[in-house]
């Protein structure tokens, strides 16, 4: 398998309504389509540009899950059965919940949690002097294992217990294993200055955010050009490899987008229509890539940040999709 070939015939190219993008979707900033290995469609808004880099919200969770499938691969992690409390023996707990929690449950959002769905108190982690600790302290704290929560500082405990494990932050990680393999070039540690809204989630962020231990965040905080976005789905979509280099396992991908009653994989989520199935990585505001197998395509949206920004998947479904079946 070849990784992207960034040229566009003219046969291939597809053709979208961009005066409606740009009126229905003002936020979207990029859009890479990739079908059949090749690049069928790229345009930029927002006056961005296929150089600039911003941040993708929790996308960021889907590179942990490949970086986790990496890691496994290389012997770093036993298996996703590991036990999360076998990272952190410094940790004291006679709490039952809190010593069956795996790794498997962190990457589905199994985990029980003190808060009520998708209110995660997101606010509150951030003010921690140790994320880590405060997380292991709320794991298994409310509801059942096995019950789907949304939760960043999940994802945030996988990257600790990446760097456990590997002696590299994520990004670092990331850089070394993932990134530089597939042509991304190396996104640089972001120098925190705080960790109010804006150091952490604002526009000006650059690079890949981090806790006051160093740790990357594993729930957001990464940023990544619409290309990069484009070229993690397409490693994806090739089973793993890139330019006949295997990168991330075949068994890690097939099991990373099983389906389960939850429509979420290893921080993917999952889609079945009526037609095809789709995986994705989502982030806030209307950033996605999308993953279509039976049409070969990956499509990559990146956008600026938005509340209630118009749902990407509908946006693909009804305008793209259509387009590849022309």
């Amino acid at each position: 398998m070849m990784g992207v070939n960034w040229n566009i015939p003219a046969s291939d190219r597809l053709s979208l309504n961009e005066s409606f993008i740009k009126e229905a979707y003002r936020n979207i900033t990029g859009i890479v389509i990739i079908r059949n290995g090749k690049l069928a469609y790229e345009n930029y808004f927002q006056k961005n540009d296929s150089e600039q880099a911003q941040h993708v919200a929790s996308v960021t969770k889907s590179v942990l899950s490949a970086l986790i499938g990496i890691a496994i691969d290389k012997g770093f992690i036993k298996s996703v059965e590991q036990r999360v409390l076998d990272f952190f023996p410094e940790y004291r707990t006679d709490d039952d919940v809190k010593q069956k929690m795996n790794i498997r449950h962190l990457l589905t959002m199994t985990v029980p949690y003190p808060f009520q769905d998708w209110h995660e108190p997101l606010d509150i982690l951030c003010q921690q002097d140790d994320w880590v600790e405060y997380i292991l302290n709320s794991m298994g704290e409310g509801g059942a294992v096995g019950h789907f929560k949304y939760s960043s500082a999940g994802a945030h405990l996988l990257s600790a217990i990446l760097t456990q494990s590997t002696g590299k932050t994520a990004l670092a990680f990331a850089n070394e294993y993932l990134f530089q393999p597939i042509g991304i070039k190396e996104i640089p540690n972001y120098p925190m200055t705080g960790y109010g809204f804006d150091d952490l989630f604002g526009k000006n962020v650059k690079g890949w955010v981090h806790d006051p231990n160093g740790l990357s965040t594993g729930g957001w905080g990464l940023t990544m050009t619409t290309r990069d976005m484009a070229r993690i789905g397409s490693l994806y979509m090739n089973k793993g490899l890139w330019n006949h280099q295997r990168i991330l396992s075949k068994a890690w991908i097939q099991e990373s987008i099983a389906g389960n009653s939850h429509h979420y994989g290893y921080l993917w989520w999952l889609r079945e229509e009526e037609d095809f199935f789709s995986y994705a990585a989502v982030g806030d505001g209307g950033n996605i890539i999308c993953c279509i197998p039976s049409l070969n395509t990956v499509v990559a949206i990146s956008s600026l940040f938005m509340v209630n920004a118009p749902d990407r998947w509908s946006f693909i479904k009804e305008h793209i999709v259509p387009a590849l079946m022309q």
